[in-house]
């Protein structure tokens, strides 16, 4: 059944790393391989194993261990099949010990230097040498804690998901330690190592884990050397032990080809996504553009059924929009350069009263810098051409200090949003601090977007920020004219400014945008009718777009809860997988 379904598994949301639990459970359930009758039973296994610990305490090679508690019926999670037997982990561990904890510098160890595994390295299936660090010279190396060939190593540290992982190591570097983080244990040698290895990572090993872990943090945890001894294993006779080591090491591979497969088509499909959309966006003409669509619409079946591809048309659309392409022009709509000249002269107005300072005059365009060619009726500008001449383009409060229960509400990039802005910001400055930066005092309605660190983040400051500032990283943007507010909104959400902005980014302690390229940026102006126009049906497209999304993400929240079911139906069928 789940043979038939591996299409659904491999797709589904996580669906590949359910078929691998899946896999554990069912192998440690004794439902992965069939039952051999003539195979000698776990008890008998069991006396050997105990005979050889009692061998080993005699020569003095081991320790006498603490007697393990009896297995109650409620520490059994499952029925076992016939010929199998529970048997605490101690049961089968011969010694165990914890490695060195040395304070350790450099990373990782250079040729030839002895090194101190991090718990990093020890994760199921995987065993990775190369996380470690450097022992200082001026420490001896312990020979007795370095890393030997079919170790079976355990994380006793490490963050929840991942603390109590084991792998059985292949073949060991040489001149490399256990940290105090990690467990050896002594398996004993009448097992198979492999098959132990995979209870101990199996979903309800995990349990017992989380269960009996402590910590002071719930991302960090710590299980001590006695939770491990005291798990419940369910122990089948040896020859099966090997088959389902077989089997699922076959399985596995099988989840690999999948994982592989799966990042294959995503690379496929979005090189396609790239290609057909690219072919929109590099339409020169309205006529080319109706063409190239039509193109595109015929494969959108197959186009849009990943969010990504959704995220990529979405920006396609704006990228059209940007370039003219996207709504009709209009030979009556009174062109871009009756707007500027508006613009310039309520400048010139405030100039010659007195209100603000003469600015310096910003470089002539050349046809050089000009990307695309524009429609007739609009015009090449530098960005700073639309801001409001008494509300320049400004950053906020370099140094804000701590927080006061009286203060100014502060408003920093975590809390930009264009869509769902908190009704106030968390932090605050003093009366004193806000003083120092009036200029950029909120009123309510700005444009906000981040230049430090997250360059391009944006937001629009609701009125209940009135009297807000802002901090150094977000540089307040005002347009001069109302209407057109929502278009440089839109325009600073492409692709085409976005990426002029990256560009011009430099790098101090995190990426940094001055305000001066940003004043000087290259910016395609429609009539203000057109920019209307725009803007209404960028603003329905996108509303399509999010329903896209909607609909596609529940439409993966059903396949991932038939994967699920199919998983369970798999873990409580009596037939082997």
């Amino acid at each position: 059944m789940l043979l038939s379904h591996l299409d659904l598994l491999a797709t589904a949301p996580g669906g590949v790393a359910k078929l691998r639990e899946l896999i554990l459970t069912l192998a440690v359930q004794g439902k992965l391989v069939p039952q051999d009758p003539a195979d000698e039973p776990a008890s008998v296994l069991l006396q050997k194993i105990r005979a050889e610990k009692d061998r080993l305490i005699a020569e003095g090679k081991i320790k006498r261990d603490k007697p393990l508690a009896e297995i109650g019926e409620e520490e059994k999670p499952f029925e076992l099949p016939q010929g199998w037997e529970w048997v605490r982990f101690g049961g089968v561990v011969n010694a165990s010990e914890a490695g060195w904890s040395p304070t350790c510098i450099g990373s990782p160890r250079r040729p030839g230097h002895w090194g101190v595994l991090k718990v990093s390295a020890v994760s199921w299936g995987r065993f990775d040498p190369t996380a470690n660090k450097e022992l200082p010279s001026e420490l001896a190396p312990k020979p007795e804690y370095e890393v030997k060939d079919g170790d079976f190593l355990l994380s006793r540290a490490n963050t929840a998901e991942l603390v109590a992982r084991s792998v059985v190591v292949g073949i060991a570097e040489p001149q490399l330690m256990l940290s105090d983080k990690i467990i050896r244990l002594a398996v004993s040698s009448q097992v198979n190592r492999a098959f132990f290895n995979m209870v101990n990572n199996a979903s309800y090993s995990r349990e017992h884990y989380a269960a009996n872990a402590s910590g002071t943090s719930s991302s960090m945890k710590n299980v001590s050397r006695e939770v491990v001894l005291a798990l419940p294993v369910p122990f089948p006779p040896l020859a099966e032990q090997s088959r389902i080591v077989t089997r699922v090491e076959a399985l596995m591979r099988l989840c690999d080809a999948l994982e592989a497969k799966g990042q294959l088509e995503a690379a496929q499909h979005a090189q396609l996504v790239s290609t057909l959309l690219g072919t929109l966006t590099a339409s020169t003409t309205p006529e080319e553009l109706a063409a190239n669509w039509q193109r595109v619409a015929q494969h959108f079946d197959l186009l849009l059924d990943r969010p990504e591809a959704i995220d990529v048309l979405e920006q396609t659309l704006l990228q059209l929009a940007v370039r003219g392409l996207l709504v009709p022009q209009d030979p009556t709509d009174e062109p871009a350069s009756a707007l500027l000249q508006k613009i310039r002269a309520e400048k010139d107005r405030l100039i010659a009263t007195g209100q603000i300072k003469r600015d310096k005059p910003m470089p002539p365009i050349t046809e050089e810098e000009k990307p695309f060619e524009l429609p007739a009726g609009w015009e090449w500008v530098r960005f700073d051409e639309l801001i409001h001449p008494q509300k320049p383009l400004a950053y906020g409060v370099l140094v804000p200090g701590p927080d006061v229960s009286t203060g100014v509400p502060f408003v920093r990039i975590a809390d930009l949003s264009t869509v769902n802005p908190p009704e106030r910001p968390a932090k605050t400055i003093t009366l004193e601090v806000d003083a120092q930066f009036s200029r950029t005092r909120l009123e309510g309605g700005e444009i906000l977007m981040g230049v430090v660190g997250s360059i391009g983040k944006l937001g629009v400051a609701p009125k209940t920020w009135a009297g807000a500032n802002i901090a150094r990283a977000i540089c307040r943007i005002v347009p001069a004219d109302a209407g057109l507010h929502e278009f440089v909104l839109f325009l600073l959400e492409t692709k085409f400014m976005q990426e002029s902005f990256a560009g011009d980014t430099r790098t101090l302690a995190q990426p940094t945008l001055n305000i001066g390229l940003i004043r000087a940026a290259l910016t395609p102006m429609p009539p203000a009718a057109e920019q209307s126009r725009i803007v209404t049906l960028v603003t329905a497209l996108r509303r399509l777009c999010a329903d896209l999304r909607q609909r596609l993400a529940e439409r993966q929240s059903v396949q991932a809860r038939l994967a699920e079911a199919l998983v369970e139906t798999a873990c409580f069928s009596s037939e082997p997988f």
